[in-house]
């Protein structure tokens, strides 16, 4: 058995197990009462499951878990033949990383915690910022999950990565705000840093890119529109964060054989949509004198219904609109600097289109 193989039983399994959670959170979280009910600053009009983020936590720990006891006690003594010499070799590397990833899965499972209280208690802003900033802070810290940028002081490149951790952490906690948007758009995220890792032969980063990818897509079966179930913050918090992990943990600059720098902007132009949405809304409640943690429906995808289209036509609409920056985004690595340069103008004209696009609501509204 080589890697391929290994990871196309990684994403099988991954789906398969988050699938049959998923189904299983629909009913127990209905018998539970752990449910989202339709409110003013919510879009849906049905009483919806709200555990679909224990499903896609389960399935992600579960998976690093048993891949810790598997690698320590069965790969790396070389008790499984026929896995392939390349496999056993990696395993050996995995061994020195497990400390670090037992600390990224105890930031998970606290984000989780944080979510899941969140959910039935409703938290304040500030408290979920501070812990959200802890644990950032405690995985470029602790774990190495921060980006170096030449700098050599380590308390600076934490904080600067924990900045960092925190706004992705938000930007698909915003994105949440409709059937299968941070789910489908997370996938699309997730694919072009799978692809980045994987040409700089990154082979752990990869695996938990595909692990991801597995996990979301057997959530996103029950989570497009018409969605049977949400994530809710306790899926959300936690899926931000494993993105921005995969974000800082990718080698971009060693991907480009014209020029070191500008494939760090692959994550970027790849979330390009979602930071679009994030900033957009936040720009919009501040302007209107409201806290731009206060759930409304003025994000993107909310301004798209507005013209008229159905759930599953906006949610194809944002699929489709960060395909074309991520695209774009998985370039990059083989371009001189005009490529580039074109890369990131293309990236901007998609968000200008989108922003005339959207102007047209507030001018029917009005």
């Amino acid at each position: 058995m080589n890697l391929t193989v290994l990871a196309i039983a990684l994403l099988l399994a991954s789906f398969l197990y988050s699938a049959l959670a998923t189904a299983i959170m629909i009913k127990l979280s209905k018998w539970l009462g752990f449910i989202a009910r339709p409110a003013q600053d919510r879009y849906h009009r049905e009483i919806i499951p709200l555990g679909g983020g224990v499903a896609i936590c389960d399935c992600i720990l579960f998976f690093l878990l048993a891949a810790i006891l598997i690698v320590k006690f069965l790969i790396a003594p070389g008790r499984l033949d026929f896995l392939s010499e390349d496999i056993t070799l990696h395993a050996q590397g995995f061994l020195e990383k497990i400390p670090q990833l037992l600390i990224v899965i105890a930031c998970i499972l606290a984000l989780f915690l944080l979510g899941l209280y969140d959910d039935l208690k409703k938290l304040g802003p500030f408290i979920k910022l501070l812990v959200q900033f802890a644990v950032a802070f405690t995985a470029a810290f602790l774990a190495d999950i921060r980006v170096e940028l030449f700098i050599e002081n380590t308390l600076l490149t934490s904080i600067l990565s924990a900045f960092w951790i925190v706004t992705i952490i938000n930007v698909f906690n915003f994105l949440d705000n409709m059937d299968g948007a941070a789910t489908g758009i997370a996938v699309i995220t997730s694919s072009v840093l799978f692809t980045a890792a994987a040409l700089s032969s990154q082979v752990f980063v990869g695996a938990l890119a595909i692990l991801f990818i597995g996990t979301l897509l057997g959530f996103l079966v029950f989570n497009f529109p018409p969605a049977k179930i949400f994530m809710g913050d306790a899926g959300s918090l936690p899926l931000g964060f494993i993105l921005a992990l995969l974000t800082l943990k990718t080698t971009y600059y060693h991907q480009a054989g014209s020029g070191p720098w500008y494939p760090v902007l692959i994550p970027l132009i790849a979330m390009a949509v979602p930071l679009y949405d994030f900033a957009s809304v936040t720009f919009l409640r501040i302007r209107q004198g409201k806290s731009p943690f206060v759930g409304d429906t003025q994000h993107f995808s909310h301004r798209l219904k507005r013209h008229g289209l159905s759930d599953s036509q906006t949610v194809l609409t944002l699929y489709l609109a960060t395909l074309c920056t991520a695209l774009g985004a998985t370039f990059l690595y083989q371009v001189n600097l005009t490529g580039a340069i074109l890369i990131a103008c293309q990236t901007v004209m998609i968000l200008v289109i989108i922003a005339i696009f959207e102007s047209t609501v507030k001018n029917e509204k009005d």
